[in-house]
């Protein structure tokens, strides 16, 4: 059973942009590098079921990175996107993230995503990266931000 202090949710943004740009942006994942810095590489196909795999450059390692691969358990463009480590016969932890584009008006939106981790370890888990994770995903938002943002207005100049 899960406890509400093993989730991990990062700030809430208010982005200048409308949600269709926002669920560009993260589903973009060729340009993610641009914009995000906790998880600069990824690859998946969205479909429900397949995997994601992402590069997560280790904050105590520089020059190495985390290949961490999870499953796609929600997509629903420009609201929800969804996924999950499940627990495995060799390893009872597991965890969903979930990231949330609300429209706020017709060129107004927010993002904001959740970490919930799950499992024989969430409270070790918790203790020893939820700082990590939530300094992490609050710069991912800053990120959709601002990358929705540049984005939005290049197309309205241009």
């Amino acid at each position: 059973m899960s406890r509400a202090e093993n989730i991990v949710t990062s700030i809430k943004v208010t982005i200048n942009a409308p949600a269709s740009v926002v669920w560009e942006v993260l589903t973009d994942l060729p340009r993610y590098h641009e914009w995000n810095t906790f998880c600069p590489r990824a690859t998946s196909t969205f479909k429900l079921g397949d995997p994601i795999e992402m590069h997560l450059p280790l904050p105590d390692q520089p020059g190495k990175e985390l290949i961490q691969v999870e499953y796609v358990v929600a997509f629903e463009p420009n609201q929800l996107l969804s996924w999950e480590l499940p627990a495995t016969s060799d390893n009872k932890d597991c965890a969903r993230r979930d990231q949330y584009v609300e429209t706020l008006g017709p060129e107004e939106s927010s993002y904001y995503s959740t970490d919930i981790f799950l499992g024989l370890n969430q409270d070790k888990i918790m203790e020893t990266f939820g700082a990590w994770v939530k300094s992490s995903f609050d710069i991912v938002a800053l990120g959709v931000k601002k990358q929705a943002e540049k984005l939005h207005a290049e197309r309205k100049l241009g």
